[in-house]
């Protein structure tokens, strides 16, 4: 009487199982119940599922969840790539970029600009109008083309200042041109790190809030799994004994 009263029949095949061969739907997670529900619209809660077929639908779950977050895992690193793709996060090194678009004329008046506020263009002019200003007032090698006041002299400094005015100012656009592609550039990188570090915190939101929870989910059935497995060689040992 015992033996009929321990046996139940398994809602999928209708074969007759040792009660410890299986399980009531009723003690199954939610997920579980509406799979088999879904494949058995007539079960109820009080039905019995082997454990054979129920071990179909745990591996089913566990692959459906598997799936779920390889294609998760596939849409972070498609929005990482697009990222590191996108026209709009390029990068450009200033450096090359403006030694490659310098004009001969940008580079002498880069040159005269660097020459022309050094210590040495003071320095070499300096010395040049006391070596002028001496041959002039002492008579020096009997030389004596420009008296005071040096009229000759200021025509020199003046065409000197009207020719390096100007170079100086293109270096100075130059500069400002320069300046201007390194704070684009700066933006760029400041908005690449921004969309980096959005994904990047997306991505370990991720794995505490659904990964984690779903580890232990899938640890919380192979706990079950084993424990079922432990029931049913000891009802084996029983029998046997």
């Amino acid at each position: 009487m015992s033996e009929i009263n321990d046996s139940l029949s398994c809602l999928v095949d209708g074969a007759s199982k040792n009660i410890t061969e299986g399980i009531l739907l009723q003690e199954l997670d939610l997920d579980l119940q509406n799979t088999i529900y879904h494949d058995y619209p007539n079960s109820t809660e009080n039905d019995f599922i082997c454990l054979d077929h129920l071990l179909k639908y745990r591996l089913a779950k566990i692959d459906k969840m598997i799936l779920l977050k390889h294609r998760e895992s596939i849409h972070v690193n498609n929005r990482l790539t697009h990222i590191l793709t996108d026209k709009n996060f390029k990068i450009v090194n200033v450096n090359k970029h403006q030694k490659e678009s310098y004009t001969f004329g940008q580079k002498v008046a880069d040159k005269v600009a660097h020459f022309g506020g050094s210590w040495r263009f003071i320095i070499i002019s300096i010395c040049a109008m006391i070596v002028w200003i001496s041959i002039n007032v002492f008579h020096l090698f009997n030389m004596h083309f420009d008296s005071y006041p040096f009229i000759l002299l200021n025509l020199f400094l003046s065409m000197v200042a009207a020719l390096q005015a100007p170079l100086i100012l293109m270096s100075q656009n130059r500069s400002s041109d320069y300046d201007r592609l390194h704070a684009d550039n700066d933006f760029h990188i400041n908005l690449k790190t921004e969309e980096e570090m959005r994904v990047l915190h997306a991505k370990i939101d991720r794995i505490i809030q659904k990964d984690n929870p779903d580890l232990f989910e899938v640890q919380k059935l192979q706990t079950k799994m084993l424990g079922e497995l432990q029931q049913q060689m000891s009802a084996l040992e029983r029998k046997n004994k």
